[in-house]
């Protein structure tokens, strides 16, 4: 038991040891006159609507990707209040309506296409709280007040340049880390999950990829550390959190830095996680299933609390190569031994690519992008897939083939007006799911996007 609550152990000492050093220290802090917001209220609504025609599949399973025309559409609208209670304190409460679904289910490819829809059975459009918060900064010695502006989640206020940041509730883990400036928002750049957030990090989330948790964070103004500690999903990739914290539970820490070169600005961040959720190891579900447990090789049908572990890392790095192109990359991987639990089938990905601003043809608020990702499995998780067995995302029934799942995207924004965005994508899947029996396959999409 001493060994299971360690990591919550860790978190806990090390937000009271930072909050007591910044409380000693706020006194050396610059102070301004107050002239921020009490409220904040943003809006956001994103449409995507994507094709793909028919493609080579001699065979299928349960969770491939349909090898017949499939157009799919998904929509989300987002609310993002904020309220300012005191000092460096707000609370932010996002309520939320999502409808649509993905390709077969959001099944069929690792590096799923459409960042906005998530593999929920139900394609009724749905009202939930997609986040609800506290936060609290705590300002550090040598520290002075900084205006940071009004934004989703961001009350406009006065903020410490040094501090010491406190988050508790409901939030994404994707709002805090692997915050990739050129690829992160597949609202407005590029649409892939793998491009959105490292595929290799199987962070703690729901279906809809949120979560409870805390994070601590330690800002600089050149260079930041973060700790969290998450639910997990009490079955793989589902609704409903699992509150035994002290038996599943994501742990994930990120440092990062800016760094220049050649007279520009770029960054640089490393992600440690590691994960306990109710997954098997890959090696014990097909022993079972040779056993004679028939459904050893679909993951929830085998699930307990086994204390299996999943630990990997990620890179994240972006530099302007120019005022107007930026190029980024990540690379990530992680044991590949356990079972996937929240967000995809990845155990190796690399990212590069290029985001280019219209500024430079004179469209000031036109974007374009283009990026390659090449995912990998580990040898068990292959083992698995060619026994014949299944998660949440791939599945075709059988992996003789194995080869890396490469993918290409483009896409060009325009902006119509000020508050909205308009983009046609295009990515093209090479060995979808891994399997080089299958695809390749051709996706277009078409993205609509208002917000203010």
């Amino acid at each position: 038991m001493l060994i299971k609550n360690y990591t919550h152990i860790v978190l806990g000492f090390m937000f009271c040891l930072l909050s007591a050093k910044a409380y000693c220290a706020t006194k050396d802090s610059i102070h301004h006159k107050d002239t921020g917001s009490r409220w904040s209220f943003h809006f956001q609504l994103t449409a995507i609507d994507q094709y793909h025609g028919k493609f080579k599949a001699p065979y299928s399973g349960k969770n491939s990707l349909q090898d017949t025309t499939e157009q799919d559409m998904s929509v989300t609208s987002t609310v993002f209040l904020g309220l300012r209670l005191w000092k460096y304190g707000a609370i932010y409460c996002n309520p939320e309506i999502s409808g649509g679904k993905g390709f077969s289910g959001t099944t069929g490819i690792a590096g799923f296409p459409n960042g906005e829809i998530y593999r929920v059975g139900n394609p009724v459009t749905q009202a939930y709280i997609a986040r609800g918060y506290f936060q609290q900064s705590f300002g550090l010695k040598g520290s002075h007040d900084t205006l940071i502006t009004d934004d989703q989640n961001q009350v406009q206020q006065y903020f410490p340049s040094k501090r010491i940041t406190f988050t508790a509730g409901k939030f994404s883990l994707a709002d805090f880390y692997d915050n990739n400036p050129y690829s992160h928002d597949a609202r407005s750049q590029f649409m892939n999950w793998v491009l959105m957030d490292n595929g290799a990090w199987d962070y703690a989330a729901n279906t809809r990829g949120y979560t409870y948790g805390a994070v601590i964070q330690l800002i600089e103004p050149t260079w930041y550390v973060q700790l969290s500690d998450a639910l997990q999903p009490y079955q793989a990739n589902g609704p409903v959190m699992d509150p035994n914290f002290t038996k599943t539970f994501g742990v994930s820490l990120e440092g990062g830095f800016t760094f220049k070169a050649a007279g520009k600005t770029g960054g640089l961040s490393l992600l440690l996680f590691m994960n306990q959720t109710r997954a098997p190891y890959y090696e014990d579900a097909i022993a079972a299933y040779n056993a004679g447990n028939l459904n050893a090789l679909s993951i929830d049908n085998d699930s307990a609390y086994n204390g299996d572990k999943k630990y990997g890392l990620g890179i994240s790095f972006n530099y302007p190569i120019t005022k107007y192109i930026g190029f980024f990359a990540r690379a990530g991987w992680n044991d590949g031994k356990t079972g996937d639990w929240a967000f995809t089938e990845v155990d190796e990905t690399i990212t590069p690519g290029l985001s280019v601003d219209g500024e430079w043809w004179k469209r000031k608020g036109d974007n374009f992008g283009i990026a390659y990702i090449a995912n990998g499995l580990s040898k068990e998780h292959r083992d698995f897939e060619n026994a014949g067995g299944s998660q949440f995302i791939i599945g075709d029934g059988s992996l003789e083939n194995y080869k890396p799942e490469q993918i290409i995207e483009t896409y060009y924004q325009f902006k119509l007006f000020e508050h909205l965005l308009f983009a046609p994508d295009f990515q093209y899947v090479i060995n979808p799911a891994y399997n080089s029996d299958r695809g390749p396959v051709a996706i277009y999409s078409v993205r609509v996007h208002v917000e203010f």
